[in-house]
């Protein structure tokens, strides 16, 4: 008979937990360290700045100028979600957004405080990364990252009138 099988039941456990360990960890380590969001990201700026660069064309080219030039503080519309209103200023200083503030968001409860504690800065950072409002929706907080993208895009809007 063969020893495995009679003498040491134990071993092919203990070979069998190490294999499935051992694929486990190779598996994970798969597992890409930047998200495909962030790798998109530096192709996001160019079209935003050419569509603002044609906005500034078919415009008045004075007020486009102006505009592209300094620092705009801008507030957007209140956004109206399921759990609240949603409302964002932002500050351009020659043309990039160099600050996002969530003037408003829910914060009725202790459940809303927690998720936008978590969600709002988030959403900021990135805003700042992408430079425009084409970004990710934070798991969790759905209807807030949907507010804050629609006022954001609002405040924007604004800026290239």
């Amino acid at each position: 008979m063969h020893t495995l099988k009679k003498n040491r039941p134990l071993r092919r456990i203990v070979l069998a937990s190490a294999a499935t360990v051992s694929g486990m960890v190779l598996l994970l380590s798969l597992k890409p360290h930047t998200t495909p969001s962030v790798a998109g990201l530096a192709t996001s700026p160019a079209p935003s700045s050419s569509s603002s660069t044609s906005g500034g064309t078919t415009g008045s080219g004075g007020s486009s100028g102006s505009a592209a030039t300094g620092t705009q503080t801008l507030t957007g519309d209140s956004v109206q979600t399921r759990y609240g209103p949603v409302q964002v200023r932002v500050t351009l200083t020659n043309g990039k957004i160099t600050d996002v503030t969530a003037v408003e968001y829910p914060q009725e409860n202790p459940r809303d405080q927690q998720i936008n504690a978590y969600a709002v800065p988030q959403l900021t950072r990135e805003v700042l990364t992408a430079q425009s409002a084409d970004i990710d929706t934070v798991s969790g907080a759905t209807y807030t990252s949907d507010g804050y993208r629609e006022s954001l895009q609002s405040a924007l809007d604004s800026a290239s009138r």
